[in-house]
């Protein structure tokens, strides 16, 4: 029988205190309080469109700001998929996802490379309205967050879209569809999927 890749991750700081709990091989059932209600939203979609069980309970200066909850709950989520996935062996490697969101059109692209990073590529004709809670910006430092802890180098593309919500939401599904692919062990691969034996 497969081994479940889990993983187990408490964060404490003087700004937040976040416990999650994510499992890569799962049904896409989550339980999401982060004290951010879009971003709880954000991480339920994730769960559910990735087919991955996670489990999120934060607290944060949230009166005092977003930044740093919204931050450390994308730092946590990176971390959990490096420890659930170990040394990546068998594992695709690579995922991608073109989502359309009503008018949106949102690709994202990535690599459990081991060098982090995160590229936004953003068309002429893509507008941004305004958010009473989160916004695109604070979606993409969550994003950048997470690729710096789970060693993932993303391209997030906006094709299109006017609406805040729906582009945000649109990255997300995007994001998590290319993060089942990614993951997904394919049996063709043996041991480590690079050249340099090590990820």
């Amino acid at each position: 029988m497969p081994k479940i890749r889990k993983a187990l991750v408490k964060r404490k700081t003087s700004e937040t205190d976040i416990q999650l709990e994510l499992v890569i091989d799962g049904g896409g059932i989550s339980k999401i309080s982060t004290g951010l209600p879009f971003l709880d939203h954000m991480l339920n979609l994730l769960s559910k469109h990735g087919l991955f069980d996670l489990q999120v309970k934060a607290k944060g200066d949230i009166e005092v700001d977003i930044h740093h909850t919204n931050e450390d709950v994308g730092i946590a989520l990176g971390q959990a998929f490096t420890q659930a996935l170990g040394n990546k062996a068998g594992i695709c490697r690579y995922g991608f996802m073109a989502v359309p969101m009503d008018e949106v059109l949102a690709r994202v692209t990535l690599d459990f490379s081991g060098r982090p990073s995160l590229d936004i590529h953003k068309g002429k004709g893509v507008r941004f309205s305004r958010l009473e809670n989160y916004s695109f910006h604070d979606a993409m430092e969550f994003m950048r967050a997470f690729c710096q802890h789970a060693g993932v180098n993303m391209h997030i593309e906006l094709v299109s879209g006017h609406d805040s919500h729906h582009i945000i939401e649109g990255v997300f599904k995007a994001t998590a569809k290319a993060l089942d692919l990614a993951t997904q062990i394919d049996s063709r691969v043996k041991g480590i999927p690079s050249t340099k034996g090590s990820l």
